[in-house]
């Protein structure tokens, strides 16, 4: 019996790979760097965020520390979700669903901890979670399951009995690996990229309907 729910952050429930997008493109302007949001979609979604500096700093051969780097875009990122940051529509149902039917709920995403208490505060839902855990503090990233696989200790669930909602490619490959039923969250159900998942959702209402025939 699946009865265990996790939650990736980033895009699945706050919106807020625009802001992450922005931010790229505005400090990497600062630097000289001209890039576009097809450049942050290509290279750096759903990656963690020494990793995302990295790239930049490889890609474009860039002077500053990629640590620097990563701090200026959190810095950004942080500041723009606490002013502008607004949930996934249907979040707050989903989340009550879930605490009704009596789900265990974790939360384990690529995002630095600053930006996971930006996220938990603006969007007022820290106390539905018992586990919350960040990539940061592993030693591989996603698509690695290594934080999807440290909430499930956490949590003392198995993968068998776990449903995980993803919206980017890294986070589904990362999901699959935990060997966790795997929803992604997308508005392009039948795009092939997405194959690998078991089930795809246009909404965070059809992922409670989804809830509904899965679970007794």
């Amino acid at each position: 019996m699946r009865n265990t729910f996790i939650f990736d952050m980033d895009g699945v429930m706050i919106d807020s790979e625009p802001f992450w997008q922005q931010a790229q493109i505005n400090i990497l302007q600062n630097l000289g760097v001209a890039i576009t949001v097809q450049d942050c979609e290509i290279h750096t979604m759903g990656k963690r965020i020494d990793l995302v500096a990295k790239t930049w700093c490889d890609l474009h051969h860039l002077q500053i520390d990629a640590k620097e780097l990563e701090t200026l875009i959190i810095d950004q990122v942080a500041t723009n979700i606490l002013q502008n940051g607004k949930a996934i529509k249907g979040l707050n149902d989903l989340l009550m669903y879930l605490k009704k039917e009596k789900f265990k709920i974790g939360l384990a995403t690529s995002s630095s901890w600053k930006i996971i208490e930006a996220v938990l505060s603006k969007l007022d839902v820290k106390s539905y979670f018992d586990e919350i855990c960040s990539a940061d503090d592993e030693i591989y990233g996603k698509p690695n399951p290594a934080v999807y696989i440290r909430v499930m200790e956490k949590l003392n669930s198995k993968p068998e009995e776990c449903f995980i909602l993803e919206d980017s490619v890294t986070g589904m490959i990362a999901a699959k690996a935990s060997r966790a039923f795997t929803i992604v969250l997308t508005s392009s159900t039948s795009n092939p990229k997405y194959a690998i998942a078991e089930a795809k959702c246009e909404s965070l209402t059809k992922v409670v309907h989804l809830l509904e025939t899965k679970t007794p």
